[in-house]
């Protein structure tokens, strides 16, 4: 059996070896995230060799490899291990931990939930009563969040007191975009943009010359050109020429990663020919998916 400081070197060693696509890891490294002393590591890593857990590479570029049976020690499959879950904290992706199973323990009634995380990598990161979110899952984009109650270090486990489950709907952003597009023309003022916004009651809207998408204009643009007393300027000149366009097969789970890296509240929905077809909004996104609330960040 495994000693708890066996399990936090395999938990080290399989994290560090997916993400360098599999290439030995040299045992500084480990020591260096476990802040432990590499003449430990080495020790135990002879032993751990000597169980068939773990494979030495000799050579420059050698280090460690974990076995099919290391795997197994911790509960995993490499199928696990091949796709990423992040663990959040704070809204704040936390490194060097990734979600390998989430299994529900108790589903009695709507306001009683625990469920059991099992995670690779530093745990010790995690305290109790921190509030965390898992996810998305990789395939049905399963998003729990929680507030840790208890926390096994051996196994890598979280316990958590389950506030919120939601799952982001298999569907395009064609599907839940505003399809009924309204753009600005390029020679247009701001009098007549700001009334092409308001009579529709919208707060944006594409700039648009051929189909072609040349910027996005938005009421907060024109309230700042009107205090600036710059009310004779070309919405050209107002204009945000940072935009994001996306096919509109895009998942939307795909488009709220887009959203997020990209710090926007829109994407311009094109057609296989780059047309402009519709716009999505996290609005969009929201009512679709209530209570998503890393996207009101």
């Amino acid at each position: 059996m495994l000693t708890t400081v066996q399990k936090e070197i395999l938990q080290v060693l399989i994290d560090l070896y997916s993400k360098s696509n599999y290439m030995p890891i040299k045992g500084e490294n480990i020591a260096s995230i476990m802040n432990r002393n590499p003449g430990t590591i080495r020790n135990q890593m002879q032993s751990l060799r000597s169980m068939g857990i773990v494979k030495g590479v000799p050579g420059p570029r050698g280090g460690y490899k974990p076995t099919l049976d290391a795997y197994h020690a911790l509960n995993l499959s490499t199928a696990d291990e091949e796709e990423t879950v992040p663990l959040f904290k704070k809204d704040k992706l936390v490194e060097n931990i990734t979600v390998t199973r989430i299994e529900f323990t108790s589903l009695p009634q709507p306001g009683d939930c625990e469920a059991t995380i099992t995670v690779m990598g530093d745990i010790k990161q995690l305290a109790l009563g921190d509030k965390v979110r898992v996810g998305p899952s990789p395939v049905n984009k399963l998003v729990v969040n929680g507030i840790i109650v208890g926390r096994d270090d051996m196994d890598g486990v979280l316990l958590l007191d389950v506030k919120d489950i939601r799952s982001i709907p298999h569907k395009s952003v064609l599907e839940i975009a505003s399809q009924d597009l309204i753009t600005l023309d390029r020679d247009m003022n701001i009098k007549e943009a700001a009334w092409i916004l308001s009579n529709n009651g919208i707060d944006g809207a594409p700039v648009v010359e051929n189909d072609n998408v040349m910027g996005m204009l938005t009421l907060i643009d024109i309230t700042k050109a009107i205090a600036n007393e710059e009310t004779d300027l070309n919405i050209t000149n107002l204009m945000s020429k940072y935009i994001i366009t996306v096919k509109q097969d895009v998942m939307i789970a795909e488009a709220i990663q887009i959203m997020n890296k990209n710090k926007i509240g829109r994407l311009i929905i094109t057609d296989e020919k780059d047309k402009p077809v519709g716009i999505l909004t996290k609005t969009d996104i929201l009512n679709q998916v209530s209570g998503l609330k890393y996207l009101t960040n």
